[in-house]
């Protein structure tokens, strides 16, 4: 027996999802009177919320609970999120944490953590039929920029991922839920929301889209800004391209991840699009909001690819210019039908790949950081920057944006672009609004 936890600390991993599902949780701990730790090592209870994309990101949490365990003061380590539903019982015989708790099943949290404290099995990986939502807290303080999860799964079962294995089917939030949730985070102090799931663009409650929930959303008082992530181009419905052409609070940036410019190589995938499919799509895109930044995720060396099909991809990131991008080595995953797929790339070729890749990638942020030198825009100031006297901020664009001065949290200050970097853009405020 462990005596019941006082202090806590999370620790998410991965994808934004991971962030808003780690700040539930934590407001779960919290409701139960346990204080906020943000020290790990100095925590009774340890939550490390994990991501099971990538092999990296799964030994890293064994490589945590090795560090909590020699340099801690030997706290209850529960472990979450899509590394505990794909492993399990597993993890409890190979790292001896004390709960286990998958995606779906994290409001049971507080139950689990209470069963642990007496000695007894804390592990609940279940994919109740029932929503989880209804059981977790209100939201009472909340950053300038807020995570709002409206869907959760995914159908596509592209060959390389996880993810409807670990998160389950496509399951889309009620409208009136999710706008009420909305509500919450403003009252709360959010100004801009971005709404979740592994496919957001799929949400769908009764006849209603993606586009419609972006609409209510539009009425809510206090709100200033509307994003949306992660996108299947499969799904990118004319109401929603449409969507960012007639609202103003959604943002002029689409994160639509292609992972190839090889329409062999996306069979393969199961993308179920082609790449030139993709970049006709992006036209309309463009057409309705010409301003739009561009992202997307690309994989490098999946199974079979060759060095000309590699070529198609960079082929396509120079069509498409990018203002960001995430790219990533392909890593087979356990159960999914690309890890028992013949003609597995050397890790050296991926390593090379990568480089050309992301130096494509990088040359194209750079560009589009580069082009903002000049122009004013509205800042969303989120926090302290690096250096006193600074802020940072987004743009529209999702650019972070250093800025001199004083600023509340959650203002929107009008700031002249100055200098761009690679990562960043740095601005001075502006007294009147940008005409």
């Amino acid at each position: 027996m462990n005596a019941p936890p006082k202090t806590f600390h999370v620790k998410s991993f991965g994808c934004q999802m991971n962030v808003y599902d780690g700040d539930r949780m934590a407001e779960l701990m919290a409701e139960q009177g346990l204080t906020a730790a943000d020290d790990p090592y100095a925590a009774d209870l340890v939550i490390l919320n994990t991501c099971h994309i990538r092999e990296k990101a799964t030994e890293k949490v064994y490589s945590d609970i090795g560090r909590l365990r020699k340099h801690g003061q030997n706290p209850m380590i529960a472990v979450a999120g899509c590394v505990a539903q794909a492993e399990g019982e597993e993890i409890i015989a190979r790292a001896k944490v004390d709960v286990v708790v998958g995606p779906q099943a994290y409001h049971n949290l507080p139950a689990l953590v209470a069963r642990a404290a007496k000695g007894q099995a804390a592990l609940d990986t279940d994919m109740p039929a029932e929503s989880k939502f209804a059981a977790l807290p209100r939201r009472r303080r909340v950053p300038p920029s807020a995570f709002l999860t409206v869907q959760e799964g995914c159908d596509k079962f592209c060959t390389y991922c996880v993810v409807p294995y670990t998160r389950g089917a496509e399951v889309s939030r009620p409208f009136a839920a999710i706008v009420d949730e909305a509500k919450a985070l403003v009252d709360a102090g959010a100004r801009e929301i971005t709404l979740l799931g592994q496919n957001v663009n799929a949400w769908d409650d009764d006849g209603r889209g993606l586009h419609d929930l972006i609409a209510a959303l539009d009425r809510i008082e206090g709100l200033a800004r509307i994003r949306y992530t992660t996108s299947h181009p499969n799904d990118m419905a004319d109401g929603l391209i449409a969507a960012h052409r007639d609202i103003e609070k959604l943002m002029p940036f689409l994160h639509l991840p292609v992972q190839s410019g090889s329409d062999r190589v996306l069979k393969a995938m199961n993308r179920s699009h082609s790449a030139g499919g993709y970049l006709r799509l992006l036209d309309r895109v463009r057409a309705a909001r010409p301003d739009i930044a561009l992202s997307g995720d690309f994989i490098v060396g999946f199974p079979g690819e060759s060095e000309a099909e590699f070529a198609e991809t960079l082929a396509l990131v120079d069509a498409v210019g990018y203002a960001q991008a995430f790219s990533f080595k392909y890593s087979p995953r356990p159960g999914t039908p690309a890890a028992t797929m013949a003609e597995q790339i050397a890790p050296e070729v991926m390593d090379e790949r990568l480089q050309r890749l992301q130096a494509a990638l990088n040359r194209d942020q750079a560009a589009f950081n580069a082009a903002s030198v000049g122009k004013t825009c509205d800042v969303l100031i989120e926090r302290d920057g690096k250096l006193p006297g600074q802020r940072l901020g987004k743009s529209p664009w999702l650019q972070s944006v250093i800025v001199a001065g004083d600023h509340a949290m959650g203002a929107m200050v009008p700031v002249q672009i100055t200098a761009a970097g690679p990562n960043s853009l740095t601005g001075a405020a502006r007294e009147t609004q940008p005409a």
